[in-house]
């Protein structure tokens, strides 16, 4: 039996391009790995590739091959010809579902990583990241973990120096947003503002040099004024009430406050631990979200517990 910790993400910088004719979008993603995580734990089956949930919204966690736990199993053993793989996966979640944080390709790092424990196939770094590209753009990071800007769909890596620790605050809505749903709504309220969607129309977005600075200097008071999401506005559109979350946080004493990728998670930047759990009880308390965890970051990525 093996048991993977992985970490969530936060998006620091979400530059958003323009609509490719593959029908992505360039980024500029800064990603953050905070200490908010899910665990899969692997063990030995004789009945093929099978997962289990528990946790908050377990409910709403799909249980066939859809799910990016087992698509990983799965891709591992073809990668390395095991023709009829055997393993339970239970995933203890932690992450909220569907909330821009990236739960679900966390399972997917963890499950590759706990599969190749499990399995003693001892695959190299370098190859489980090539695999998690295949998996989905955020996966490879969840493996890698600590800070990196993502570019190309977010699956291409460059780790970032960072100094210190940052404290966060996450206020989990009820019920998800689709991804897909807010890339196209962000691409429709480009159109509608006249400036137009497409890759031809946007350009393609690079890091923030004040932001990168920010993190290399651990001070959080210039990261929270560089904190940036171009696909906040979609996701307000989508979900208004989100408005009054990040209106909370920022009242309640947050640095900084953003949607956290395509939401409907809301990210706030506290000044120290003490801070972020203030923010984080103001928030409970202002029956703007369901609930509010206080944690902190970076940390690495997947890795056996």
């Amino acid at each position: 039996m093996i048991t993977v910790r992985v970490p969530a993400k936060v998006n620091v910088q979400l530059g958003v391009g323009g609509l490719r004719a593959d029908g992505f979008h360039d980024l500029a993603n800064v990603f953050f790995a905070v200490a908010l995580g899910d665990e899969v734990t692997a063990s030995d089956s004789s009945e093929g590739i099978t997962l289990s949930c528990s946790g908050p919204d377990a409910d709403a966690v799909p249980l066939d091959d859809s799910n990016l736990a087992a698509r990983a199993a799965r891709l591992l053993a073809a990668h390395h010809g095991l023709a009829d793989p055997g393993v339970h996966l239970h995933i203890a979640k932690a992450i909220p579902v569907a909330g821009g944080m990236a739960g679900g390709s966390a399972d997917g790092a963890a499950a590759l990583v706990a599969c190749d424990a499990l399995w003693k196939l001892e695959t190299p770094f370098e190859t489980l990241l090539e695999l998690a590209a295949e998996l989905g753009s955020d996966v490879p990071f969840a493996l890698l973990g600590g800070v990196a800007l993502g570019r190309g769909r977010g699956e291409i890596l460059e780790p970032l120096a960072v100094e210190g620790t940052f404290h966060w605050v996450f206020a989990v809505a009820d019920g998800g947003l689709s991804t897909p749903a807010v890339f196209r709504e962000c691409d429709r309220l480009r159109d509608e503002a006249g400036t137009g969607s497409a890759d031809t129309d946007v350009p393609t977005p690079d890091a923030d040099p004040a932001l990168l600075a920010a993190l290399a200097d651990g001070d959080a008071v210039a990261l929270a004024a560089a904190l940036t999401n171009d696909l906040q506005l979609a996701a307000l559109s989508l979900r208004p009430a989100l408005a009054a979350t990040l209106r909370a946080g920022t009242e309640a004493g947050a640095l900084g406050a953003l949607v956290s990728g395509s939401g409907p998670t809301c990210a706030f930047l506290a000044k120290d631990a003490d801070g972020a759990a203030a923010v984080a009880a103001a928030l409970r308390a202002s029956g703007t979200c369901r609930t509010a965890h206080a944690t902190y970051g970076p940390v690495p990525g997947a890795a056996v517990a």
